[in-house]
């Protein structure tokens, strides 16, 4: 049972996704808030495996600051954004805040579900939209010639970069490439400090941009 938290605004958003999720056999909404400060709150209070959290909240604390410092405190909470917005600087924004992935307020039901399934498990999830711009962007890219921390990256780190951006635990990917947990975590510290981030959501993003996922997650 997945149990979700839902951060919005507007008391009629946050009905009808109440409604949507708890007619899911698999999930449960355990908690709502109207803006980032409550959020917080409650999910310190209630413990959610997910947060669905408006990016957009005019009163109280915003969507990305809520997110960023939830992440401190919980840093095992997964949190899907929900946004208006098909821009990739709140796409962006959102993942270096800790976000786990962002959806669209347009998006149909299924796919919202599916979102929240993805997040739940540890994966990453980005909508179309935005997936095909970030590969637009790194393609455009690489037809300038222009280079970046990405080269410094040996050929086994980019194996875990890649098996940790497709959801494998270290256990698996250790299986994987035949060698012991301790040295995929090893291999993940290191490539984390080369490319300076901290957080699974950023290895995603980068791995989307660098195509070792190709167009669909």
């Amino acid at each position: 049972m997945i149990r979700i938290l839902l951060c919005d605004d507007h008391a009629v958003v946050r009905m009808g996704l109440k409604m949507l999720l708890n007619n899911h056999p698999n999930m449960e909404v355990i908690g709502e808030a109207s803006e980032g400060n409550e959020c917080i709150s409650q999910a310190l209070e209630l413990k959610p495996n997910v947060v669905v959290m408006d990016l957009s909240m005019p009163h109280g604390k915003d969507g990305l600051s809520a997110t960023s410092e939830l992440k401190k405190l919980m840093p095992e909470i997964m949190i899907l954004i929900l946004t208006m917005h098909d821009d990739e600087e709140y796409l962006f924004r959102a993942i270096q805040a800790g976000a786990s992935g962002c959806i669209l307020k347009s998006a149909p039901h299924d796919e919202l579900i599916g979102a929240i399934e993805s997040v739940a498990t540890g994966n990453a999830y980005l909508h179309p939209s935005a997936t095909k711009r970030l590969m637009e962007e790194y393609l455009g890219s690489v037809k300038q010639g222009n280079t970046d921390s990405f080269n410094l990256l040996s050929d086994r780190e980019r194996e875990v970069l890649t098996l940790i951006a497709k959801g494998f635990s270290n256990k698996e990917i250790g299986e994987k490439l035949e060698i012991s947990v301790k040295t995929v975590e090893t291999h993940k510290g290191n490539l984390m400090e080369k490319l300076q981030m901290k957080t699974r959501p950023e290895l995603v993003a980068f791995a989307l941009k660098k195509g070792l996922l190709g167009y669909g997650m």
